[in-house]
């Protein structure tokens, strides 16, 4: 039974939702820069305080009972709303941490000037960044591990508000010598054929290039067992002779100084991908969200 007096801090609240988010001990604590025996501890003395089962542990996996999931979004809005009272104690709409996630195709090219940009203008916040691949990131968004996301729209997870920040066309790299370098009149029919290098499976922009290629009804060549992780190691492979492949805008000037390479731009309207915001429509903070968007897009590469 509850013992009604039972007061929670904020310290077992987020070790829960972390838990609860990650399904692993270690990795929980890793993300809340705690030791696993303090997380353990904070989430046992909130179990003990609440009398309910919120985690299930065994030797092979963690799960969340049904308790657990009924009282998870309101741990996630008691976090929300402690985060907003301390930034609004600083006297900056946003201040204090700032848990932002972005996928590994966009954080390389925006970071290096993102991240001054927001000590100039925004001193009192503490960016902490998460790279990871989209799925990852919405999940860390729904469980309040994340306050913000930047990644590719639409995301189509419902609870969420995006704010589209910018779209940028795909560009072909090849090669150097390719018949296809430095053509500007492209049509996705032209990859017809052509070996095609992708990332791995996770990553959005395997998604967007394999979308393009269904919606014209183009079959690219096989590729053999390449894979990447990294979109760095897919122009390298390129480099090498292995392939051909679509960088965004972005990435471009970036990945393409780093061998011998040539690209190729499609005729309008050009493939590509709109890159944009996402936070939870629970959160009190959509202002706040829509001064960091205006931020985020005043510092493109490009």
């Amino acid at each position: 039974m509850t013992d009604q007096t039972y007061q929670p801090t904020l310290s077992q609240l987020r070790a829960f939702v972390a838990v609860a988010e990650y399904r692993h001990f270690g990795t929980a604590a890793a993300r809340l820069t705690v030791s696993q025996p303090t997380l353990s501890q904070a989430l046992a003395s909130l179990e003990n305080g609440l009398g309910l089962q919120l985690i299930e542990r065994s030797t092979r996996r963690v799960l969340v009972t049904a308790a657990g999931m009924r009282l998870l979004p309101q741990a996630m809005a008691t976090l929300e709303a402690a985060d907003r009272f301390v930034a609004s104690a600083t006297g900056d709409g946003l201040g204090g941490v700032l848990r932002l996630g972005i996928i590994p195709t966009v954080a390389p090219y925006v970071l290096p000037e993102l991240l001054p940009e927001l000590r100039r203008k925004l001193p009192n916040l503490m960016p902490q960044v998460v790279e990871d691949q989209t799925a990852r990131l919405l999940d860390g968004l729904r469980t309040g591990v994340l306050d913000v996301a930047l990644l590719a729209l639409p995301t189509d997870a419902p609870g969420l508000v995006e704010i589209p920040l910018y779209s940028e066309e795909f560009v072909l790299v090849t090669p150097r010598g390719h018949e296809l370098s430095g053509r500007t009149d492209l049509s996705v029919p032209a990859l017809a054929d052509l070996p095609l290098l992708l990332l791995d499976e996770g990553h959005c922009l395997r998604d967007q290039t394999l979308e393009v290629c269904r919606a014209a009804e183009v079959h690219p060549g096989a590729v053999g067992d390449t894979r990447a992780a990294s979109l760095t190691t897919v122009v390298q492979c390129v480099a090498g002779g292995l392939g051909v492949t679509l960088v965004p805008e972005m990435a471009v000037a970036a990945e393409t100084a780093r061998g011998t390479l040539d690209t190729a731009r499609f005729a309008a309207p050009a493939p590509g991908r709109t890159i944009g915001l996402a936070y939870r429509a629970s959160s009190a903070r959509a202002e706040d969200y829509e001064y960091l968007a205006a931020v985020i897009r005043s510092k493109r590469p490009f």
